[in-house]
């Protein structure tokens, strides 16, 4: 099919293209040979009278105008897949669908059990992909890379809804041995004592509760930071350190280590944990089925 001169199967192809910035790995994805990839972007490049991709080093390299195009082309794909070519009916019983779940490995402990239990009980015969957070989650909901994002509402983009699944406290989490875990645990003992601390990987941004308390003027003394809420806990053990953490995490670890909860000496705001997902695909049936189950789970959490 063509529309202005332009055979629109080529924009597959492109969008591989600028996304792999390999015309072999994009041939790969898109189950194309390596010359059938170069002959698409030999028409790519004589339609838009530009390179497109250029060799630079040992490394291929996007132009200005593709770097333009980019977005504009993700932004139609994504179109066409979540309104014209998405089922009009969805059955989790006889759908292999696959959901990929951006969700911290917090929230893959918390809250990932008791949707997939969930699911499991429906007869369901999808599959899940949970995927580590990234710097800029909502970038790759765009670039439909996730159907779903699980993240604070700090986090989440203005410009696609969303929907709050739980409230989630904080607490503090000391060795049961320690020094730390006699007596009440005050604002001065918090702020003298060593911490660790979960630091959110190749991210710029702190962690929720970080955030929070840099803005509430407290600079803690950090002597060990882990990129994992999960591991967190455990590097407690044997220590002095303090480790602020999600209640419910909490509860769930100190069955597992030696380890007692304190309350935090000064009030930290409540973490407001959402599902977000692409404005284009809120009709979508799959997705509709899925934050449904998503919000019957978040109701069950504290049951479970």
């Amino acid at each position: 099919m063509r529309f202005n001169k332009l055979d629109l199967n080529l924009l597959v192809a492109l969008d591989a293209l600028l996304n792999e910035r390999s015309v072999t790995r994009a041939g790969e994805q898109l189950n194309l040979s390596t010359s059938a990839m170069s002959n698409s972007l030999a028409r790519l490049r004589e339609y838009f009278d530009d390179e497109l991709l250029v060799q630079i080093g040992r490394k291929m390299e996007i132009t200005p105008r593709a770097e333009a195009l980019r977005d504009v082309v993700r932004d139609i794909l994504l179109q066409i897949d979540s309104r014209i070519a998405a089922q009009p009916e969805f059955d989790p019983r006889r759908s292999d669908r696959i959901f990929r779940i951006f969700a911290s490995d917090y929230t893959q402990v918390v809250f990932a059990p008791t949707l997939l239990a969930m699911a499991a009980q429906q007869g369901s015969t999808v599959r899940f992909n949970f995927l580590p957070q990234v710097a800029q989650p909502v970038r790759d909901l765009e670039r439909g890379d996730a159907d779903l994002l699980i993240i604070p509402s700090a986090f989440n983009s203005p410009d696609h809804p969303q929907e709050e699944l739980y409230r989630e406290e904080f607490v503090c989490l000391v060795w049961r041995d320690s020094r730390m875990a006699r007596g009440e645990l005050n604002f001065d003992r918090y702020v003298q004592a060593e911490h660790a601390v979960m630091h959110p990987p190749l991210a710029d941004v702190d962690s929720f509760e970080g955030n929070f308390l840099r803005r509430f003027g407290v600079a803690r003394r950090v002597s060990v930071t882990t990129y994992s809420f999960a591991t967190l806990p455990g590097l407690v053990v044997g220590t002095e350190f303090v480790a602020t953490v999600h209640a419910r995490l909490a509860r769930r670890m100190v069955k597992a280590w030696p380890l007692e909860i304190r309350p935090t000496p000064m009030a930290i705001d409540s973490m407001v944990q959402t599902l977000q997902w692409h404005k284009f695909r809120t009709k979508d049936p799959g997705l509709v089925w899925l934050r449904g189950l998503a919000a019957k789970a978040a109701a069950q959490i504290d049951n479970d």
